[in-house]
């Protein structure tokens, strides 16, 4: 069945109604979701094997039938892992119809239908009894209800419903327990991506020096109340410094009734160094058995016995969580940690001790700045990057003049405050959404600059005359960058709002930035590649339906293109050189005909082609470019340093999914790539040759 739907196109602007397939956002949920690093992380999978067949064994050493309920049960596996270890039935909950299909398909392959019932339902609306979801009650539960933080899948609630209602008295549980540590740190990185911090305007040629700096409800809030999950080994150690040791903060024993409500614990410490306490890195571990011998860990490698080994992971990573102000703290003083949660989230406060004295709850963060709801975590890192900061100055201190009418487009940007700081009375910004628009006004009120920075709250194609105060625009600015983007082409959302306010602007206006680029290189992953890897067999059991379900979830549109990844975070080595394959000439209205272009990517590096890496340089003036990729190739062996604040693309090669596509050893990868002017789309092909 096909569906339509109204969707506002990232890079054109414009609401377009798309023609679909009416399960199309299950399919994509299922083609960007981590089942494939699930399956490929063995250590996972092992742990979850040996601690199953220990609870069968416990179970059968009582003298009971081995009756399983498996919430969550994905692929299936879990369950299967259950029956061939001896269970003697085993229910798998799964909420998710396409994944529950999925799954009824693997069991069926390798011959456990006669012992394996997937049910698909929240288990929290199982049913129990002769008529009945399941016959009768289980006394083993077996989950993968875990996100990075833990609880923030429901983990909490689906445990308290099962313990009352669908297991017996006396269970096991896999995993038996778990533990969330946590560790206070001072990172001026880190606390780069939750406030905006004073920055400084330097303009040479006026002899000028300015220091901007944030409204005062900005510094005091508590920032987003969700967590920052990340891959914090590829964080180094010169980036923070650690404060204390590691805590403690919350054990779960999943083998006991657990509750959902609202809970705290307070951990004394005493600063092992002097600093600002800004940050908490928190992760978490699980035993798998009673005893704690098997067990499974999400520690980082400055934590680990073996720092060099530490194991990757994308469907589970580690967290950081800002405390709502940093705080001057001295070694040795006694302190007290402590985190808080609700059914599905975890926040942190810290306190200094004094005699007696109980610890206040402390509310979830909420954001009321609005600062954090319209910017992301690199979105602040990019804004509080001084040295990218000071290439817009000098970009704009070459084409700008006193007598310059600027108009930046850009979302909530800094632009105009440059503008003005470089010496434009003249200085027009326009903001779409009526909270950005509030947002940039408090900002500007702080600086004293509300008289000088006008706000048009308007969509760039709806702009008058009059909102510009009946002047014509010499100089158009943006960064560019805009909230809806996220593929690295859907912010020349600034060359379609360019072209919609043309007839605004002078002849031979200055734009900045005037062009852009599109670069592509191919690279071979350390580890990302295993999200689109097919998984074939896992652990001994067929599991290749999945491997159908995501090659035909990934044939539909987006998806099969490219998909963002931040890269910084996932290391590749680079197989070809990068090579500029497209042009956007800012200076000139977005043409009506397609853009095109074939070429080749020599590969002069050994290694396995995983995919294409796409991403957009931006040319401020002649001499001053802006990279959201690849910084440097930082040695022989190719591998890459990237933005930290932007996402690059990623297409990973159909020999990914498809390993019999490629027979040979290629040399040369070629591409096709057009940029459809009146969608907005970027489409591309790639091909292998000897």
């Amino acid at each position: 069945m096909k569906i339509f739907s109204g969707r506002a196109n990232p890079t054109t602007g414009a609401v377009e109604w798309v023609e679909e397939d009416a399960h199309y956002d299950f399919h994509q949920e299922i083609a960007r979701s981590s089942y494939a690093d699930m399956l490929h992380d063995r250590d996972r999978n092992e742990k979850y094997y040996m601690g199953i067949r220990t609870a069968v064994g416990r179970v059968k050493a009582r003298g009971q039938k081995a009756i399983v309920l498996d919430i969550g049960t994905g692929t299936g596996l879990l369950s299967m892992m259950a029956v061939n270890a001896g269970a003697d039935f085993c229910y798998g909950i799964e909420v998710f119809k396409p994944m529950a299909d999925v799954a009824v398909k693997i069991v069926e392959k390798n011959g456990f239908s006669d012992k394996i019932k997937i049910i698909n339902k929240h288990s929290t609306e199982v049913t129990v009894g002769p008529d009945g979801d399941i016959k009768s009650r289980a006394n083993i539960l077996v989950t993968e209800l875990f996100d990075t933080e833990l609880i923030g899948e429901g983990a909490l609630p689906s445990y308290e419903h099962a313990h009352k209602h669908l297991m017996q008295e006396e269970w096991e549980a896999v995993p038996h327990r778990a533990t969330i540590y946590a560790q206070l740190v001072e990172s001026k990185r880190m606390w780069s991506w939750n406030k905006l911090v004073p920055f400084r305007v330097c303009c040479k040629t006026r002899n000028y020096e300015k220091t901007i700096v944030p409204f005062s409800a900005m510094e005091k809030c508590p920032g987003a109340p969700s967590v920052y999950d990340i891959q914090l080994n590829q964080v180094p150690q010169s980036d923070f410094k650690l404060l204390s040791d590691v805590m403690t903060m919350f054990r779960v024993d999943f083998s006991k009734p657990v509750s959902s409500n609202p809970g705290s614990n307070s951990v004394p410490f005493k600063p092992v160094t002097s600093g600002k306490a800004q940050v908490i890195l928190s992760w978490w571990d699980v035993d798998m058995d009673p005893s704690g011998t098997i067990k499974c860990t999400m520690e980082p490698y400055w934590v680990s016995s073996t720092p060099n080994n530490a194991l990757w992971r994308d469907h589970w990573m580690q967290c950081v969580y800002f405390l709502p102000e940093e705080e001057p703290i001295v070694q040795g003083e006694s302190m007290c940690l402590t985190a808080h949660h609700d059914d599905y989230c975890l926040w942190y406060s810290i306190h200094r001790v004094r005699g007696g004295e109980e610890v206040a709850a402390v509310e979830r963060p909420v954001c009321r700045c609005w600062a954090h709801m319209l910017w992301n975590r690199p979105r602040f890192g990019e804004l509080n990057d001084q040295q990218r900061m000071d290439q817009y100055t000098q970009a704009l201190e070459k084409v700008l003049k006193s007598d310059s009418v600027c108009l930046c487009i850009s979302d909530g940007s800094v632009l105009p405050v440059l503008a003005h700081c470089l010496g434009v009375d003249q200085v027009f910004t326009v903001e779409i959404s009526s909270m950005s628009h509030s947002l940039m006004e408090k900002i500007f009120r702080a600086n004293h600059l509300e008289d000088k920075v006008k706000v048009i709250e308007k969509r760039p194609e709806l702009l008058t005359p009059e909102d510009l105060e009946n002047k014509k625009v010499s100089v158009f600015i943006g960064e560019p960058f805009f909230t809806t983007s996220l593929l690295p082409w859907h912010n020349l959302y600034f060359w379609y709002a360019r072209t919609a306010v043309d007839g605004h602007l002078i002849n031979n206006a200055t734009i900045l930035p005037q062009s852009a680029c599109l670069y592509a290189m191919v690279v071979e992953f350390k580890d990302l590649w295993r999200i689109r890897s097919p998984c074939g067999t896992c652990e001994g059991f067929d599991v290749s339906p999945m491997d159908e379900m995501i090659k035909h979830s990934l044939n539909f549109r987006e998806s099969q293109e490219a998909e963002p990844h931040p890269l910084w975070e996932y290391p590749c080595r680079s197989l070809s050189e990068p090579k500029k394959i497209m042009t956007f000439d800012f200076r000139q209205v977005v043409p009506n005909q397609s853009l095109s272009t074939e070429g080749s990517l020599k590969l002069i590096r050994d290694g396995d082609s995983h995919g294409a890496v796409l991403w957009m340089e931006y040319h401020l003036t002649d001499e001053i470019s802006v990279s959201t990729g690849l910084v440097q190739i930082l040695n022989e062996k190719g591998d890459c340093q990237w933005n930290p604040h932007r996402k690059q693309a990623v297409y990973f090669f159909r020999s990914i999914l498809e390993p019999e596509a490629i027979s040979t050893c290629p040399t040369v990868v070629t591409y096709s790539i057009e940029f459809n002017t009146k969608k907005g789309e970027l489409s591309m092909d790639y091909k292998f040759l000897e």
